[in-house]
């Protein structure tokens, strides 16, 4: 089995309104056909604007969603007392850790200092 990603919140909305580089853009497209993976959180995110489009819906419709589990909470309560990190970070981080998920983010300054996260910004493909 080869690696397997978790899609942060950024990276859809990027990918959905074409502002990704294009190396980047089909890195995150192969990760979509195959397995696209995305926290509970991000769904929230994702479909908590006042506007969403239908490709979002679409998107969240059809992809794995790691829903809130006993592990990703005691991993979130961990990742908190060790590191200054908001609550819907952490969560999306304790989920890729106990998942064994590669994150997907431009958020490199919440996710790099976290110890174990694979982490990848599409933006420096």
């Amino acid at each position: 089995m080869g690696k397997r990603y978790l899609i942060d919140t950024n990276i859809i909305i990027d990918f959905s309104e074409n502002r990704l580089p294009l190396n980047a853009k089909l890195f995150v497209a192969e990760i979509i056909d195959n397995e696209p993976n995305i926290s509970i959180i991000n769904k929230i995110e994702l479909l908590g604007f006042s506007l969403v489009t239908p490709e979002i819906i679409e998107f969240t419709d059809s992809t794995n969603i790691i829903n809130l589990t006993e592990d990703i909470a005691n991993q979130t309560i961990s990742l908190r007392k060790k590191r200054k990190i908001k609550l819907p970070d952490a969560i999306i981080a304790a989920t890729a850790l106990v998942y064994k998920l590669t994150l997907i983010s431009r958020n490199a300054k919440d996710f790099d200092v976290i110890d174990g996260l694979e982490f990848i910004n599409p933006y420096e493909l």
